[in-house]
């Protein structure tokens, strides 16, 4: 069990809290490969090994989203954390905006901040090394899976939000493995960004390749919505404490 040092422990404990995370800790940092965000839960206990979500935000957004993704996911059950994605372009006032490029080299990079932060995290707070899911929203629920694919070694699940599967499918060489990492895509009916033909021809290729896909469908569009964030909070409860076999769930 990491111990958590005194210097971090008083900043996440001096840290600003958000009304709606109730006594939940947040803590918005900068280190050399960029900005993150880590959310300890309400009642902290040293003592017990946590879930780690890492929460890979939407297009446009930035690491702050988690701390209006937690309160509707849960400020009990999680140690989270997210990073801060690549620069996309500017908007109308100038300012950077970020998100998840899918190139080859944006995602190895994606990869490599992601697993640095895990590691990160590990050091400052207790969590379950078996218990790491991540989710994502938008392209960064692309991303999400994408990573989960490249090292289905390091997640119990992973989790795309409204955001299209990636196009790089797994190789042959680790296809195996990632048949081992469950998938819970989610969608809207009326989503323009992962529309419902894309996802059944999504669906027909993930379940010949073997993998464990859920599928959840909400009316609506291209949003994040309390009672998807409420599912995938089940889901990952589901993982834990009764992992399901490879194939097709509804």
């Amino acid at each position: 069990m990491p111990q958590t040092d005194d210097r971090f422990r008083r900043r996440l404990l001096a840290t600003e809290r958000v009304a709606s995370c109730a006594d939940a800790a947040v803590c918005s940092v900068a280190d050399q490969q960029g900005a993150y965000t880590l959310f300890a839960p309400i009642h902290y206990e040293p003592g017990y090994a946590y879930p780690l979500v890492v929460w890979l935000h939407g297009q446009n957004d930035d690491e702050r989203q988690l701390l209006r993704v937690m309160p509707m996911l849960s400020i009990r059950n999680y140690v989270a954390v997210a990073p801060r994605g690549s620069c996309t372009g500017t908007d109308a006032s100038g300012r950077p905006v970020f998100g998840w490029k899918q190139t080859i080299d944006d995602a190895l990079q994606a990869q490599q901040r992601v697993i640095e932060l895990i590691e990160t995290v590990a050091g400052k707070l207790h969590v379950c090394p078996q218990r790491i899911f991540i989710v994502g929203f938008d392209s960064g629920g692309t991303m999400a899976v994408r990573i989960a694919w490249q090292r289905p070694d390091r997640f119990a699940g992973a989790v795309s939000l409204c955001g299209p599967m990636p196009t790089a499918q797994p190789t042959l060489g680790n296809l195996l493995a990632a048949r081992r990492v469950p998938l819970l895509l989610a969608t809207g009916r009326s989503g323009q960004k992962y529309p419902q033909a894309a996802v059944c021809a999504d669906l027909r290729l993930l379940h010949s390749a073997g993998m464990s896909v859920t599928l959840r469908v909400y009316p609506g569009g291209d949003e994040l919505s309390p009672q998807m964030l409420a599912d995938v909070d089940r889901w990952i409860i589901e993982q834990i404490t009764n992992p399901q076999p490879s194939g097709l769930a509804g």
